[in-house]
């Protein structure tokens, strides 16, 4: 395998986001945010199997109603292009290597329990907010919203307050 290139500058990459931000509102109209890609694929599964079930659904009608399918999605499109994108942008690098980051105090099974309990956390938390933590803060701070640079600081500060309970995990 091939030796891994450097990382990008945070810098170049902070500014390569905030391009495609901008690029999202000119020509989609709307900013960046995965949580309804989630959202979209249920309601299309719930729509494969009772049809008449999701579209009398208040939660499940948004996305089914209009009959394009879950590809006619922008954010399952975003949500695919996001993936792919990663792919390649690793298999240019040479860095990927299929694996499991974990401390040495925890091991594979353990890392992604703990990953997958946090999702599904994160996944009830972005449904009851009604969008997701990436949508709030690039949009919503894109746009300068107070509500948004709130939760920046409060999720920057929670992360700090819980990381001595997770760092035996990793040291």
């Amino acid at each position: 395998m091939r030796e891994a290139r450097p990382y990008a500058s945070p810098y170049l990459a902070g500014v390569g986001v905030g391009a495609v931000l901008l690029l999202a509102y000119v020509i989609v109209g709307r900013g960046l945010g995965a949580a309804g890609a989630v959202s979209a694929l249920v309601a299309s599964g719930v729509a494969a199997a009772a049809p008449a079930h999701a579209a009398s659904n208040a939660t499940y009608a948004p996305y089914v109603g209009g009959g394009a399918g879950l590809l006619g999605d922008w954010r399952v499109i975003e949500v695919i292009g996001v993936t792919l994108g990663g792919l390649l942008s690793a298999l240019a690098a040479g860095r990927f290597r299929p694996r499991v980051e974990r401390g040495p105090r925890i091991g594979a099974g353990g890392r992604l329990g703990y990953a997958f309990a946090g999702g599904i956390v994160m996944a009830f938390g972005a449904k009851l907010a009604r969008g997701c933590t990436s949508g709030l803060a690039l949009s919503g701070g894109a746009l300068l919203s107070a509500g948004a640079w709130l939760f920046v600081v409060c999720a920057f500060a929670a992360g700090y307050a819980a990381a001595p309970l997770v760092r035996r995990q990793w040291t």
